[in-house]
């Protein structure tokens, strides 16, 4: 799988591949948004948060993506070279399902500014013109209202409920989960 070109979202903050060498950038925003993020987040070994742990991350990631089952991005702020989120498709599937997964967060200091919903958006179009694929889905907490609402800002519509989905910040956790059809030709 090639990486798609890198984005410009409209909130000057660029959306391109994850390189190996993004590990100690991406570990310093995640330390910086560790308490932010647990609530949403699997429980995570002190190595994850290192640049060592994120370079090992990112080589599994590239690894996935080289096999075409996974596309990771950073979301970089233009003026000062700073990643504040990530958005990926994984769980990507061809054949008659042609679907993904997509996942994203944003720094603390980003929240509630649209940048989730540009990069989800983005992410769309990829998944669609990139990648040839009908649908995409996601997942949230029951009570992450935050994310739901980027989901269907982005035209997700909800589709279902699994109890005890994951093990987040250390217990099973309930999820809702939406789609967003891409489009409806056959697939490719």
């Amino acid at each position: 799988m090639t990486a798609p070109t890198p984005t410009l979202l409209e909130l000057g903050v660029e959306m391109r591949p994850t390189t190996v060498e993004d590990a100690g950038s991406l570990s310093q925003a995640l330390l910086r948004n560790r308490s932010y993020l647990q609530p949403w987040e699997p429980d995570r070994p002190e190595e994850y948060y290192t640049e060592v742990g994120q370079r090992s991350c990112i080589k599994e990631q590239l690894a996935q993506r080289r096999a075409g089952t996974f596309m990771p991005w950073v979301l970089v702020e233009v003026k000062t070279g700073r990643i504040v989120g990530g958005v990926s498709l994984s769980k990507i599937t061809l054949g008659p399902l042609c679907s993904a997964s997509v996942g994203y967060w944003t720094d603390s200091e980003w929240a509630g500014r649209g940048l989730a919903t540009a990069a989800v958006e983005a992410a769309c179009l990829c998944a669609r013109w990139d990648f040839a694929l009908h649908r995409l889905e996601a997942g949230t907490q029951l009570h992450n209202l935050a994310s739901q609402r980027v989901l269907k800002k982005a035209g997700f519509h909800q589709y279902g409920t699994a109890p005890e989905y994951l093990h987040i910040n250390g217990a099973w956790r309930d999820h809702r989960f939406f789609q967003r059809i891409l489009h409806s030709g056959p697939p490719l």
